[in-house]
């Protein structure tokens, strides 16, 4: 990770040309940290599969309940979050400290952008600890390396990709970085996973991607869902198990609403390492 000088070269390495999935989806999400390139494509997308907005907001509404039941029930303190994207409201750090404010929280993108606001957002409750490490999601080594700054890998670790793998083409890798990074965490570590699917009534999206692929970065594959619960094979799944992130443990329907909440083609799990 860059520091002193490294705004300079972290402003040098931002392509303002090609869309990028951090700022596309901090779009999606109404954010105002992204260029005009990723708004025109991500509106484009938006126009092909207009239920991605709902997708991006349902992730991100899972990782709440997500982190708040691992930091309070399940007594998890420490969180290795891959893929984070930029700041917004309720990031990890923020939901895992309002539970268990000694929680620590290492964030870990490649993006240069996301590098420059996690300095100036991704700050600490007092007795916990935020860091953010530059790196490639494919590089799992890397990754536990700088991690061990600031988490301590004898304890349990909550490991998560949300909305990451599919942009990890190549499946085999996909898995080995999973394997890998699980592999170095104790019993009692979570695995936390959101990914994209064309089942559950994505379909559409199968043009969608096709025109991501043509027109911005990185690539994106949709994965099934028998595929994505392979991720996770060997953990005790946590209850309801694999299904739409919209229906992992919803908050209750509040009144006069739905009793379950409509799906979205994003699937999420939450699993345990025995």
């Amino acid at each position: 990770m860059a520091d002193g000088d490294g705004h300079v070269e972290t402003a040098s390495r931002i392509n303002t040309g090609v869309a990028h999935n951090a700022r596309v989806w901090n779009h999606w999400l109404g954010g105002k940290d992204n260029y005009a390139v990723d708004r025109q494509v991500g509106d484009h997308v938006t126009g092909l599969y207009p239920s991605i907005g709902d997708v991006a907001r349902a992730d991100r509404a899972f990782l709440g309940r997500a982190v708040r039941h691992l930091a309070g029930e399940a007594g998890i303190r420490q969180f290795l979050d891959i893929g984070t994207g930029l700041p917004t409201a309720d990031n990890t750090h923020e939901v895992a400290q309002r539970v268990a404010p000694d929680s620590r929280v290492v964030y870990v993108d490649n993006d240069p952008i996301v590098l420059a606001h996690a300095r100036a957002l991704l700050t600490s409750a007092p007795g916990g600890a935020t860091d953010y490490v530059d790196a490639d999601a494919q590089d799992p080594d890397s990754i536990l390396h700088a991690a061990a700054r600031t988490l301590d890998f004898s304890r349990p670790v909550a490991v998560m990709f949300l909305g990451i793998l599919n942009f990890v083409v190549d499946t085999e890798r996909a898995q080995h970085t999973v394997d890998r990074l699980l592999a170095a965490v104790p019993s009692g570590s979570h695995l936390v996973l959101t990914h994209p699917t064309l089942e559950l009534g994505g379909e559409g999206n199968a043009e969608a991607m096709r025109f991501w692929n043509e027109h911005a970065t990185p690539p994106i594959t949709a994965r099934t869902g028998e595929r994505i619960a392979r991720f996770a094979e060997g953990l005790e799944l946590l209850p309801p198990g694999l299904v739409s992130c919209t229906r992992w443990r919803p908050d209750p329907a509040s009144a006069g609403g739905p009793a379950e909440p409509p799906e979205v083609a994003q699937y999420a799990l939450v699993a345990r390492k025995p």
